[in-house]
């Protein structure tokens, strides 16, 4: 990978990283793989992922004392 897209995405040598294809744009799309959270129930952890998803804007406001 280029060196740009390597620092882009933050991940070096070592990190295991999610692959996957999107077949309508015809991506190859790389990102960070999540660690896996011990004890975390898979369903709670996704609907926390999708919470944070819908109200990303309103968690940034607070996040800056707004």
């Amino acid at each position: 990978m280029p060196k740009e897209v390597i620092e882009l995405l933050a991940v070096r040598e070592g990190p295991e990283v999610l692959v996957e294809i999107d077949r309508q744009r015809r991506q190859i799309v790389i990102s960070p793989a999540e660690p896996e959270l011990n004890g975390v129930d898979e369903e709670f952890a996704r609907q926390v992922s999708e919470f944070i998803e819908m109200y990303r804007p309103a968690l940034d406001a607070l996040a800056k004392g707004g």
